[in-house]
């Protein structure tokens, strides 16, 4: 099984990253029963996208063959995007390590995400401006 995560870092120590589709890292980890194998980290292609950054990194994480993807929340659009890829999607605690969150999985303590969670974190989240003035 190969479990894909939003990271802060590239190694198993760093911190699961809250944004999906803007984390700065994927970390991928191998599985074999409730044993880490291996794991590999790579940039997130999608970090600087100016829009789309969900959809981009959920193809990211599907092109690199993850199985399960582990994150503390995600927006619809990368949600909609891996639950149809065939991709189970779990939710794991805020500040958490990479091996905190693969260990938490494989010990059965995280829930299935069974609807998005979190907005899109992306460059802007209204009508324009930023600063929360409304559309005047």
């Amino acid at each position: 099984m190969r479990i894909a995560l939003p990271s802060t870092g590239k190694d198993l120590n760093s911190i699961v990253d809250s944004r999906f589709g803007r984390a700065l890292y994927f970390v991928f980890v191998d599985v074999e029963g409730k044993e880490i194998k291996k794991f590999e980290a790579y940039e997130n292609p999608a970090y600087n996208a100016f829009g789309g950054a969900g959809i981009q990194a959920s193809q990211f994480v599907a092109n690199k063959g993850a199985n399960v993807v582990i994150s503390p929340s995600i927006g619809p659009n990368s949600f909609g995007l891996l639950i149809q890829v065939g991709i189970k999607i779990y939710s794991c605690p805020f500040g958490i390590s990479i091996k905190q969150a693969v260990e938490m999985f494989l010990e059965g303590k995280l829930n299935e995400f069974k609807a998005p969670f979190g907005p899109g974190f992306g460059r802007g989240r209204g009508w324009r401006g930023g600063w929360g003035r409304g559309p005047w």
